[in-house]
């Protein structure tokens, strides 16, 4: 089954980070992104640029409106997706737990409804 895994945290003030503590989440990623990868079970992973790099679009009415920034003022941001096929929500809870963004955010998981594969969607 897959899961969308979705980190939130509350993004860093430009410089609240040292070098090392940002190399040392570098590193902790890489190290989970591998561990994924090697159990079979990571379809994709991004990690999203600051929400100030958001560009939000509606389309009302017949009009097309863009607008720069996130769609809603919150205290946390989304900052990451992971998109994990795994056998069930115990599985998707255990890697959740394992992310370093676990440790000063929130991991969101998320069953997926429908994937578009190979031209068409899933049931």
């Amino acid at each position: 089954m897959r899961y969308a895994m979705l980190m939130h945290y509350g993004e860093p003030a430009e410089g609240e980070l040292s070098p090392e503590i940002i190399e040392e989440a570098q590193r902790a990623f890489g190290v989970y992104g591998r561990a994924l990868r090697e159990a079979g079970v990571l379809l994709s992973a991004e990690i999203l640029q600051p929400s100030e790099a958001t560009t939000t679009v509606t389309h009302r009415d017949g009009s097309l409106r863009v607008q720069d920034g996130p769609f809603a003022e919150t205290k946390e941001a989304l900052a990451g997706v992971f998109l994990l096929d795994v056998p069930d929500l115990d599985a998707a809870i255990s890697w959740a737990g394992k992310c370093p963004g676990a440790q000063w955010g929130v991991m969101e998981i998320r069953p997926v409804a429908t994937s578009f594969i190979d031209g068409g969607w899933t049931r």
